[in-house]
């Protein structure tokens, strides 16, 4: 795979094949209806149906900035971990001799370090169009929170505007959770600089941590009432 040594290729595919999947099975599958973002998200339905009756939706609007304002941060943090990412790829004959006296990490091509950089740089990208996705979403949702039917409009029209707000609201938490998800297999990837296999086994230990998170925390069982 595009000229790796065959266990470094072997172990990205591996990890891309698995965050994949994990992505599959958290967005697309039927168990996210299990998952700790589906008991969320249907509270989110909760919560903007009760907004429907009420008067004041200043407390509303805050929680929604509250989200907006993590979100903002994420994406500030990408960009300058970003920044890190590209100096250490504009100046890599420094970089890359910098590691070599590392006990630790095995000596590589300056090929395949540059390599495992562009990884974790193209990873942060991805995360970051996720964080700015999101909080274009969350600002679609204020402007449907600024329409919000009043307590004496029909409740046809309160129920079809708590459906479209809360989901609205839910694919600005995905987004934000696929860009939080990419943190964790940036830090999976730096496994990479030490060994293919343990790249291969922090994106394993990642999943887990993730898969744990959703269908077995004490969150999820306090959420679902259980």
């Amino acid at each position: 795979m595009f000229g790796l040594p065959a266990a470094d290729a072997a172990a990205l595919a591996f990890s891309l094949v698995l965050w994949c999947a994990f992505a599959i099975a958290m967005d697309h599958s039927p168990w996210r209806e299990r998952s700790l973002t589906a008991a969320v998200n249907a509270q989110r339905l909760i919560w903007m149906l009760r907004l429907t009756n009420r008067e004041n939706r200043v407390n509303d609007g805050s929680l929604i900035g509250n989200l907006m304002r993590s979100i903002a941060f994420f994406a500030s943090a990408t960009i300058i971990i970003l920044g890190g990412v590209t100096a250490t790829l504009g100046a890599l004959d420094r970089g890359y001799d910098a590691t070599r006296v590392l006990p630790f990490l095995p000596a590589v091509s300056k090929e395949l370090f540059e390599v495992k950089l562009l990884l974790v740089g193209l990873v942060f990208i991805y995360s970051f169009f996720k964080f700015t996705w999101s909080l274009r979403q969350f600002n679609y949702c204020c402007i449907l929170l600024g329409g919000a039917p009043s307590p004496g409009d029909p409740d046809e029209e309160k129920q079809s505007f708590a459906k479209r707000a809360a989901r609205v609201n839910e694919l600005g938490a995905r987004s934000f959770n696929q860009g939080l998800r990419g943190y964790y297999f940036a830090l999976a990837t730096l496994g990479w600089f030490i060994h293919p296999a343990a790249f291969a086994g922090a994106t394993v230990w990642v999943v887990w941590i993730l898969w744990r998170r959703e269908f077995r925390s004490k969150t999820r069982l306090a959420l679902r009432g259980q």
